[in-house]
């Protein structure tokens, strides 16, 4: 029902709702304001029987009538001066918020159903990893995003040239996913500045940046940015070394291979990519990302980039170790279109062996893939990342699972709602396959 079209009985009721915390104190008030009455009733009592007042005595004995009376009739009084006193009271407190009755128990529904949701862990980078948490965010709050930290385009190249921070942008753009309302807040995090000295800078990765001038690291930027957007879950780095992704691409008409450096480079140079890594090789995974990881009930490694967006958290090494050590259901999420430069030509098994090549087989135990596709314009850029099999199997062990994930507006991208509710069907057909 929506907010408009609720009633003040129905608002009523959801404070009834299971497992929001509330009717618990709502025994204890009634336990507690009666074990005041009854001491108020005994002082009372004593004070009359010391002091006879006939009169009043008359009064409170209602001139005589029966006890029974007497208690239901203080109980009714009772129970409306606590419920108008709650009820006055808490439009007091909430008054300099703005916040509204409906609204307060509406979020407080809310975040008890959301706090009881799967532990999900996602991890990608550039703009396919934002859709997946946008669409998750509506089921559960216990979301973890570790993103990339090799960005070196755009905004948050220059800014890392500059003041030698970690990348921003991709942290910028997650945690404007993950904010709870799309408020004046969460645009302003995402407006970029068109002209001027800070032209092509976001406002987001600018605050970010000054935050970890202020605060002292990047991570406490991250935490903080997301307190102000008032985020459900955490967006973690990878590694907090400054990395750069590298990649060795191969000339189809001459064979011969070239190295690239940066991963704003890799897409632009022609040529078949044999396989990227990074200098240094040995960055330290983030300990939370670690943790996030083992804790998890399922981990999502995508949609996005498959070289300079996925495989750029794979390649730290504590990252990929925490992926085959942790209990979790393994899912690789494949992207719906090609990307020019990356994977032209790729199918889903193109997809999965790439990512074998560089971190070896078994690291996921499903592979979740569209098998859905409209028509394209004519002049589309990208074509359709296909399934190319029917044995229900990725060739390497993991289950291939198949479901309609195509964005109708933008075929090349994934409708957040869409893969959101196929991840969620996988989490609960795998904790049913475990009890």
């Amino acid at each position: 029902m929506k907010h408009s079209e609720r009633t003040p009985a129905r608002t009523l009721l959801m404070w009834l709702t299971p497992g929001i915390g509330v009717k618990r104190w709502l025994i204890v008030l009634f336990f507690g304001v009666t074990a005041l009455g009854l001491g108020f009733g005994i002082l009372l009592l004593h004070f009359f029987r010391t002091y006879p007042v006939p009169p009043v005595e008359s009064i409170l004995t209602l001139g005589g009538a029966p006890l029974w009376l007497r208690a239901v009739l203080a109980g009714v009084v009772g129970a409306a001066l606590v419920v108008l006193a709650m009820y006055r009271i808490s439009r007091t407190i909430l008054s300099p918020w703005d916040v509204g009755r409906d609204r307060l128990i509406e979020t407080l529904v809310e975040q008890r159903h959301l706090q009881r949701g799967p532990k999900i862990v996602a991890i990608g980078g550039g703009t396919g990893l934002p859709a997946l948490l946008r669409g998750l965010k509506d089921f559960t709050s216990n979301l973890t995003a570790i993103v990339t930290v090799a960005d070196d385009g755009g905004s948050s190249g220059r800014l890392r040239r500059d003041l030698g921070v970690l990348p921003p942008g991709d942290f910028r753009n997650n945690i404007a996913a993950l904010a709870r309302n799309e408020n004046l807040m969460t645009q302003l995090f995402q407006y970029r500045f068109g002209e001027g000295g800070l032209e092509g800078h976001s406002f987001g990765n600018l605050f970010i940046t000054a935050l970890s001038s202020v605060t002292g690291s990047f991570e406490q930027a991250l935490i903080e940015s997301s307190r102000v957007l008032a985020i459900r879950g955490q967006v973690l780095p990878s590694t907090l070394e400054d990395v750069t992704l590298m990649a060795d691409l191969r000339d189809e008409p001459s064979s011969q291979t070239r190295r690239v450096e940066g991963e704003s480079a890799i897409p632009e140079i022609e040529g078949a990519i044999e396989r990227v890594f990074l200098e240094p090789e040995n960055a330290p995974a983030y300990p939370d990302a670690v943790k996030a990881i083992l804790a998890a009930d399922i981990v999502v490694i995508g949609p996005g980039s498959l070289f300079t967006s996925i495989l750029p958290n794979l390649l730290v090494p504590g990252i990929v170790e925490a992926i085959r050590r942790t209990r979790a259901l393994r899912v690789y999420v494949c992207n719906v279109a090609t990307q020019s430069g990356e994977t032209s030509g790729f199918s889903v098994i193109d997809h999965v062996r790439a990512i074998e090549r560089q971190v070896g087989p078994g690291l996921f135990d499903v592979v979740l893939v569209n098998d859905y596709y409209p028509a394209l314009d004519a002049d589309a850029n990208f074509a359709y990342v296909q399934l190319g099999m029917s044995n229900g199997n990725s060739g390497s062990g993991a289950r291939i699972v198949s479901s309609p994930l195509v964005d109708q507006q933008y075929p090349w991208r994934h409708d957040s709602r869409l893969l959101a509710q196929a991840v969620i069907n996988l989490v609960e057909a795998s904790e049913d396959a475990t009890t």
